[in-house]
């Protein structure tokens, strides 16, 4: 039950392409994540999964059937939005209740539902409150049991973290994949924050400008970039030109050694800061050091930029030797 198919969408904002010609197969159960930077066509295209926005072409099939020209209310789908959408004037349990009375449900079936839904949230305390006597972190928690009371075959959530600190993220975080678990809806999580996607989802789906540049499971996408930008993008890989010498590269003046045998020629050079080894010696110089509380990251002039502790000891202005453990290589 709930999966989703998305062949050949197409949207365009007046002469602007938005999304373009995207295909995309979601399993029943699954989460997936569409993650990228603003603009990218992630939103747009939850939006026309939902049912918010018309595509300009292509299909969308939910549990095998085309729901393209359905209105949301038709899809069978719930929704979290960013912005909580919580009804002011509404308790918190009239909130969570609210679909269940648009289903045509008995009082005390809804009373039930709502109960439970509180419970997966841990708000059934707070049921009386009225939402202008709530946190940021409770609003989400009222808008995730509304979205999930009616259980429905398909849940959207649309970046829905980015407005709670760092401590709430962290903790809505952990109760969505705990939710997840125990539910286990079809799921598309839209957000440009790569530590929720690889955290979360089953596979994510990197966008940029429109078009898809890939799609896999977090441990492929973060140690198997298919394209410089998902390296960049997804780990803050450094990629720089470079001209492979085999055993080793050359960037800029710098010749740097690899530990990894490349092929020959010019391309594209994607390494994890993580597996850039320094030690002093002779080479290109330190020009950053910034103490991240486990790790400490340096910048080198060559433009790459190596993070560990085994490298505390290295000072700004100092000459290094650079091994990379591992990289990939994208030929020009």
């Amino acid at each position: 039950m709930g999966g989703v198919t998305l062949t050949s969408l197409r949207k365009s904002y007046g002469t602007t392409p938005v999304v373009k010609d995207l295909s995309l197969t979601i399993a029943s159960g699954e989460f997936v994540a569409l993650l990228g930077p603003s603009g990218c066509g992630k939103t747009t295209t939850l939006r026309m999964v939902a049912g918010l926005e018309t595509p300009d072409a292509g299909q969308i099939s939910i549990d095998g059937r085309d729901v393209t020209t359905l209105p949301p209310e038709a899809r069978g789908l719930g929704m979290v939005f960013q912005s909580y959408a919580v009804w002011p004037h509404r308790t918190v349990a009239e909130n969570v209740e609210y679909p269940l009375k648009l289903k045509g449900l008995g009082r005390a079936d809804r009373e039930a539902k709502v109960k439970e839904a509180l419970g997966w949230v841990r708000l059934e305390s707070l049921a009386a409150r009225r939402p202008d006597a709530l946190s940021g972190g409770q609003l989400q928690r009222v808008a995730l049991a509304r979205a999930l009371v009616a259980n429905p075959k398909v849940l959207l959530l649309d970046e829905p973290l980015s407005n709670l600190d760092v401590q709430l993220r962290e903790e809505l975080r952990a109760e969505i994949a705990a939710l997840r678990a125990r539910l286990r809806p079809t799921m598309i999580y839209v957000t440009h924050d790569q530590g929720e996607a690889l955290a979360l989802a089953d596979r994510v789906a990197v966008m940029n400008g429109g078009v898809l540049e890939q799609v896999a499971a977090p441990q492929v996408l973060y140690g198997e970039p298919a394209t410089p930008f998902v390296a960049r993008f997804v780990g803050g890989a450094n990629v720089v030109d470079a001209i492979s010498e085999g055993s080793s590269v050359r960037i800029g003046d710098a010749a740097i050694s690899c530990d990894v045998p490349l092929p020959m020629g010019r391309g594209q050079l994607v390494v994890r800061p993580e597996d850039v080894a320094l030690e002093p010696g002779a080479g290109p110089l330190v020009t950053a050091r910034l103490f991240l509380g486990g790790a400490t990251e340096y910048h080198l002039a060559i433009g790459l930029k190596a993070v560990g502790s085994a490298h505390a000891g290295l000072a700004v202005g100092q000459p290094v030797r650079v091994t990379l453990r591992r990289a990939r290589w994208f030929p020009l």
